[in-house]
């Protein structure tokens, strides 16, 4: 009996662009900007890089998905939750880290006015 060669499994051909490039048909003067620089930022940070092994599912309102989906230009049901799991992701913290300095100048401190 022959032996047959053992290949090795390969990644699946790929489709053509991935991450925000092909998620983003929208121009930077359009009114979906923030979101094009949070896919960005994402895209920069490595977070849209690797092969998309992670399967997330969830049952959502279908007022809220269409919404979404408008607001943001995304067709894709797939390249939505990415959206929105990456302006998570990336979000600025700095009004959270503003309203908890509320107080933290003393009463004595003075602000020459």
């Amino acid at each position: 009996m022959a032996k047959t060669p053992v290949v090795p499994a390969q990644e699946p051909a790929r489709k053509g662009p991935r991450g925000p490039e092909k998620t983003r048909n929208l121009g930077k003067d359009s009114r979906h900007g923030p979101l094009l620089e949070v896919l960005t930022i994402a895209e920069e940070r490595g977070l849209l890089s690797g092969a998309r092994t992670h399967m997330l599912r969830g049952r959502m309102p279908v007022g809220l998905v269409q919404q979404a989906k408008l607001k943001s230009g995304i067709a894709s049901d797939s390249k939505l939750l990415e959206a929105a799991l990456a302006n998570l992701a990336v979000a600025d913290d700095y009004a959270q880290w503003l309203l908890a300095q509320r107080g933290t100048i003393s009463s004595e401190f003075d602000l020459e006015f």
